[in-house]
């Protein structure tokens, strides 16, 4: 009998093999990057409940790669591509890409109660994720 792995096989593999990176869990990857769970926090609260998140996550949302760059820690600066995917693939459309984006996410979970649920409407799924 003979096993064939493709590449993303070799990398599910990988992963399983190496179980968590320093004790830490990874919560999204994406190719051989990943956001490691200590960051999904904030990542979900201001998502799911509009709370501003920390500088370098602030700059990821606003599309502020040099920023991101220049606030990330070294894990997070090794891994900034796995958070750019993330918001591209996981996250509304409506809450990263610019400041201004942002802000009016923000905000609209401090507006009346039937603009908050077009907002909980938006995000279908990732709610109690």
């Amino acid at each position: 009998m003979k096993l064939i792995i493709g590449p993303l096989g070799v990398l599910a593999l990988r992963v399983w093999l190496e179980g968590e990176r320093e004790g830490e869990e990874m919560a999204y990857t994406f190719r051989k990057w990943y956001v490691p769970e200590r960051m999904m926090g904030a990542i979900r609260r201001y998502i799911e409940q509009g709370i501003p998140p920390g500088d370098f996550l602030t700059a990821v949302i606003d599309n502020n790669l040099c920023e991101a760059m220049g606030r990330a820690d070294d894990e997070n600066l090794e891994n900034l591509l796995a958070f750019l995917a993330y918001f591209y693939n996981e996250a509304p459309g409506q809450c990263w890409g610019s400041p201004e984006k942002r802000l009016a996410w923000i905000k609209s979970f401090h507006e009346p109660q039937a603009q908050r649920q077009a907002v909980k409407d938006s995000l279908g799924g990732m709610e109690g994720g």
